[in-house]
């Protein structure tokens, strides 16, 4: 006897959330049988839609889910936003809404890493939230369910407790995710997930959306600041100055000089390209500055990318261009291949800050993509977009509708001059 199916839809935000959503879509099904129920073939779908990204309030996303999953003919939907959401000041990380088999979950909230294997969790135990029901006895039997499976299958599983979002992992321990039944008034959500504490929850959701931004798909912007860097300090290699400085220079000035080099690219790139949120009309303050801050440290850590590869790139140079005689001849003291060190460091601040401080991006889109603000500039760009198509197609079906009727009109009033 075939069994019957169950439909579970992923709706995904644009960008990085869609990604996860191809990649999920292949891997549920048989994840779903396991931790869910085993009486029924489980397929996914997913779908990206600009809404799931484009609004702060989780009351929002969820009604635009359950359009989608009652357009779809879903037996169950979730929603994956990149955006953070809060309840209050704490952070929500998701919610369910059981009565309408509906949820979604805030990827920021779920932290840094490892990113895809939290989400695949989260989302099966909001199925099994919605498929058994939230209450404490429902909870028991889906717990007695998974304690009876076999324990050996599925061991890349880590949550395998029913009342918990996801496995214990250290960052879990740091930073713990405690569940919540909302209040009566508040009759739309069964079931919440949120970060209990407000310092830690502020680290996790500043993380989360860090991550979310994908600081490496940033870099390749960046190839041609690397090549006017590398040149101009590959042309002050040859001259004993720089061979000199990095001589004198102890390790906390050369630390400093890296930070400062680093810190003066980020800030470059922020103002060349525009990229300080300022507050805007619907937005808190609290949220423009995670978005600035999750900005800033994207490209920090784009940036730091950058400063070590041209490092590596120097460090060859240095050994090439200088021999060790020469260098000897032109410092004080105990010389060695140490040195070589030292100063393809110093090379790689000065040309940092000299060589490609004035330089812009080669691809501003790129760049301008791994920002929250700008992404939500381009959703709402989007859903305006959208709106203004439905209203056109509706005025249009209308204006047909009104032809039609003076069309029987005209055809009545001639069939009576006949008669």
């Amino acid at each position: 006897m075939s069994k019957s199916t169950k439909m579970l839809g992923l709706i995904t935000a644009p960008g990085y959330p869609n990604k996860l959503g191809k990649d999920l879509k292949s891997e549920l099904p048989d994840l779903l049988n396991y931790y869910v129920s085993e009486k029924y073939k489980w397929n996914v779908e997913y779908i990206e839609d600009a809404l799931t990204g484009g609004t702060k309030n989780s009351l929002e996303v969820l009604e635009s889910t359950l359009d989608k999953r009652r357009n779809k003919e879903w037996d169950f939907a979730v929603c994956l936003t990149d955006l953070p959401l809060f309840k209050g000041k704490k952070p929500i990380v998701a919610e369910a809404y059981e009565e309408e088999n509906v949820a979604l979950i805030s990827l920021p909230g779920l932290g840094s890493t490892p990113m895809y294997k939290r989400i695949r969790e989260a989302i099966l135990q909001l199925v099994n939230e919605m498929y058994y029901g939230s209450s404490e006895e429902d909870r028991e039997q889906a717990e007695q369910r998974i304690q009876a499976k076999d324990s050996d299958k599925h061991e890349e599983l880590k949550n395998k407790k029913s009342t918990r979002l996801v496995g214990k992992r250290a960052f879990e321990l740091l930073s713990p995710i405690q569940r919540e039944t909302p209040a009566e008034h508040e009759s739309k959500i069964d079931v919440r997930f949120t970060i209990k504490s407000r310092v830690s929850g502020a680290l996790r959701i500043l993380t989360g959306m860090v991550r979310a931004n994908r600081p490496w798909a940033m870099f390749p912007a960046f190839m041609k600041v690397i090549i006017i860097a590398f040149t101009t300090g590959s042309y002050a290699l040859v001259f004993p100055t720089l061979w000199q400085l990095s001589n004198n220079y102890s390790t906390w000035r050369m630390f400093m000089l890296s930070v400062i080099s680093i810190l003066a690219m980020v800030v470059w790139i922020i103002l060349v390209h525009r990229l300080w949120e300022r507050k805007a009309d619907g937005e808190t303050d609290y949220l423009r500055k995670l978005y600035n801050a999750a900005t800033f440290f994207t490209l920090f850590f784009t940036v730091t990318m950058y400063y070590f590869i041209l490092f590596l790139l120097f460090s060859v140079a240095v050994i090439l261009l200088i021999p060790i005689g020469m260098l000897e001849s032109q410092l004080s003291g105990s010389i060695g291949y140490i040195n070589y060190f030292y100063i393809a460091w110093t090379a790689t601040s000065i040309s940092t800050i000299i060589g490609a401080l004035g330089s812009a991006l080669e691809n501003e889109e790129v760049v301008l993509a791994s920002t929250y603000g700008y992404r939500q500039r381009q959703r709402y760009k989007k859903i305006k977009e959208s709106e203004e198509e439905k209203k056109e197609a509706e005025e249009e079906k209308e204006e047909a509708v009104e032809e039609k009727k003076k069309a029987a009109q005209a055809k009545r009033e001639a069939e009576e001059k006949q008669n």
